[in-house]
């Protein structure tokens, strides 16, 4: 689709606007002259004065028009990049509207395109800012719609249960640990994840690189006496390295990292299936961690093949219930809407399998098209459901969850995402993943050690947002671990250098 824009000179808006056109549109391409090519002319009339006045005038090829306008104050304290992000804000308001006329599709998150926007309404609650109130400001300012803002509520609700002291952890830091490595590497993936067979040499190379990060970053959080929240082992998937080089790894994190019996939460993701043995889970009964992951992502073989998961569904329920015997507490599980060939039978009957099992918490990802991943490389190979029947799948979910007793405890959007959706993460009572609400509501530090791994930065008192993340590739990695680790411990020092003595 291609759009010609006028009126708005300033290169900053153009992402934005196709952001949003992208909500509509498949490859939507934005324009600053009339071109004859275009589907859709948009005119924007823009004035600043004490107020923000945006008046969107829409003419397609048949003649049809359209127009909206919307005016609102500009706030008298704000910096220059503050209010150009609420004339941003305006501009984006009127062109959603007339393009949600001329589709008839209505956005049900309105203008945000942004991955956390519960971090919004967090915002007006520790302001003060009344429930009413809140939920009058996110449905005028962005669209929002009453469904969508109660979800958020709830899940907002639910995160203060779970950690009544959320707003007051950013002097404490939580920890992620990436591991590259997967048996296979799956079809819509583009976390670091490398097929591990064959690759010993680089395994044990990025272990040494990864144990002198945790003996560094565990000295230096013991000298400043800056207690750990929660530590998160991801990747990849970290039950692909070996039962001895598991041992090894927790019984680094013990003897570095400080006061570990006072962790709230360290979590294990075991993903796939075909990589959990009795002997890793006796790994992990031994350093007192029973929170893991076993996704199956789907109950349907055939779609299994298609992604290049090459587990079975049988496998997945014998390791669940392995793991279950052996301790392990509280399970998450993932599935995925709107993989190919699937539809709503599909989805239904892999909620039907997850019944049989009932983990402690479900998380339910509606499908990316994220740019490296090889299914968007190919999307003529993988056929996937319509934004109809993704809606379907996604109230399925919501019905099922509710009905089950699990309740939403965070979300988080993508770009690309089928439907315009989101990801949520439902539990049942007392078994949510501390890590999942610090790291989607940005209150605390994600220090973020291993291949991959992103760290997050948040000033203790300004809530600045520093981002460094380690490279993706092993052999980069390698090459350079303790130079990365100087440099998250330099910014380390710079945040909390007005700390002076121990939590």
């Amino acid at each position: 689709m291609k759009i010609s824009v006028l009126g708005l000179e300033d290169e900053r808006f153009m992402r934005p606007l196709t952001l949003i056109a992208n909500l509509f549109f498949e490859e939507t391409q934005i324009c600053k002259t009339i071109d004859p090519e275009s589907e859709l002319t948009i005119y924007f009339k823009l004035s600043i004065d004490e107020k923000i006045f945006v008046k969107v005038e829409l003419a397609d090829k048949a003649g049809k028009t359209l127009s909206a306008e919307y005016e609102k104050e500009i706030l008298a304290s704000g910096s220059e990049k503050e209010k150009f992000k609420e004339i941003k804000s305006a501009v984006s308001h009127v062109y959603l509207t007339v393009l949600q006329d001329w589709t008839g599709m209505i956005q049900k998150w309105g203008i945000l395109t942004g991955v956390r926007p519960t971090k919004l309404l967090h915002k007006r609650v520790r302001e003060g800012v009344s429930v009413e109130t809140a939920h009058q400001q996110l449905k005028a300012d962005y669209l929002i719609t009453d469904e969508k803002i109660d979800l958020m509520q709830r899940i907002v609700e639910r995160q203060l249960a779970v950690v009544p002291d959320l707003y007051s952890l950013k002097k404490e830091v939580s920890i992620y640990i990436g591991i590259p490595f997967c048996p296979t590497k799956c079809a819509y993936c583009t976390f670091p994840a490398y097929a591990i067979n064959g690759r010993q040499g680089s395994v044990d190379s990025f272990l040494g690189g990864l144990h002198y990060e945790m003996r560094k970053v565990g000295q230096w959080l013991k000298e400043k006496g800056v207690r750990i929240t929660t530590v998160y082992y991801g990747g990849g998937t970290p039950t692909s390295i070996t039962a001895e080089e598991m041992d090894m790894l927790y019984e680094e994190m013990y003897q570095t990292f400080p006061d570990v019996d006072k962790i709230r939460e360290i979590t294990v993701e075991a993903g796939r299936p075909d990589t959990i043995t009795p002997e890793k889970l006796e790994i992990l009964k031994k350093w007192k961690i029973d929170r893991i992951s076993i996704n199956p992502q789907s109950y349907i073989q055939e779609t299994l093949k298609a992604i290049g998961r090459h587990h079975t569904v049988t496998e997945t329920i014998d390791k669940y219930h392995l793991a279950r015997s052996m301790g392990m507490n509280n399970i998450n599980m993932d599935l995925i809407i709107g993989l190919p060939g699937e539809g709503v039978p599909e989805f239904d009957y892999s909620l039907a399998e997850t019944e049989k099992l009932l983990p402690e918490s479900l998380t339910v990802h509606t499908l990316s098209f994220k740019r490296a991943s090889e299914m968007t490389q190919n999307k003529e190979k993988y056929k996937v459901a319509d934004r109809t029947q993704v809606e379907e799948m996604m109230n399925l979910a919501e019905v099922w969850t509710r009905d089950h007793g699990y309740d939403p405890y965070y979300l988080y959007r993508q770009k690309n995402i089928l439907g315009n959706l989101e990801n949520v993460g439902y539990s049942l009572p007392n078994q949510e993943s501390i890590y999942n609400i610090m790291i989607m509501e940005e209150m605390q530090t994600i220090i973020g050690l291993g291949c991959g791994a992103a760290s997050k930065f948040i000033h203790p008192e300004t809530g600045k947002i520093t981002h460094f993340a380690n490279p993706k590739d092993p052999k980069s990695y390698n090459n350079g671990f303790e130079a990365y680790t100087n440099e998250k411990i330099k910014i380390l020092d710079e945040l909390f250098s007005e700390q002076s003595s121990p939590l």
